[in-house]
């Protein structure tokens, strides 16, 4: 007999006795947990198919052991922007064993268990989004509120909004006020409105105005 469950977000083929790594579970090791959530089970020739999960049916597990996954490199790079980010992660998991697969008649789990699993998975399931989302927040050219002066559609974004021609030397303009205004204000970053007062206080600097 086997059965295919969703456990911590995923969906395993399991057979009895069989050890799986799955998402970092809540329980303590040695403790044995249970999943209701099963869309198949395969008998044989006999197939239950659930609508979406199989009413009565669980599949019993036990948790063998906490540990980490292989390391992953996620490396960004943006050309000619001196842009390059590298992190690593590796993924918290939960080693488990198959002890039981029932068809029907089981009791299901209670939600806040379910809840306990399921906010684990989520939580381990995303961090490395949350370490690019750290990184990022280090990077104050990386704020949408504010600025950054390494970007061409940044500084042709206000061009355009000013009336101004998009071409190289109005964004050449733009970054040498930029950098002044930076000075006068003692800021190491200008916030869009900032940019925009700068454009409008110096329009006559600025080449090849649209009509």
């Amino acid at each position: 007999m086997y059965a295919i469950v969703e456990i911590a977000g995923q969906q395993f083929k399991v057979v009895k006795d069989q050890k799986v790594f799955v998402h970092r579970l809540a329980a303590e090791e040695g403790k044995k947990v249970s999943f209701d959530n099963v869309l198949l089970i395969g008998d044989g020739n006999n197939i239950t198919l659930g609508a979406p999960a199989i009413d009565g049916a669980q599949v019993g597990a036990k948790v063998l052991s906490h540990l980490k996954g292989d390391k992953v490199i996620v490396f960004k790079k943006k050309r000619r922007k001196g842009y390059r980010k590298k992190n690593g992660h590796r993924q918290a998991l939960t080693e488990i064993v198959i002890e039981s697969i029932v068809a029907s008649g089981a009791v299901k789990a209670t939600k806040a268990a379910k809840e306990s699993v399921k906010k684990v998975a989520d939580v381990e399931a995303k961090p490395a989004a949350k370490t690019e989302s750290k990184a990022a927040s280090s990077n104050p050219n990386s704020d949408h509120k504010t600025v950054n002066f390494g970007e061409d559609h940044e500084l042709n974004y206000h061009l355009k909004k000013n009336g101004l021609s998009q071409s190289k030397a109005n964004r050449d303009i733009l970054i040498a006020l930029g950098k002044e205004v930076k000075e006068k204000l003692g800021k190491n970053i200008l916030t869009h409105e900032e940019v925009d007062a700068a454009i409008i206080e110096n329009i006559d600097s600025f080449k090849s105005l649209n009509k």
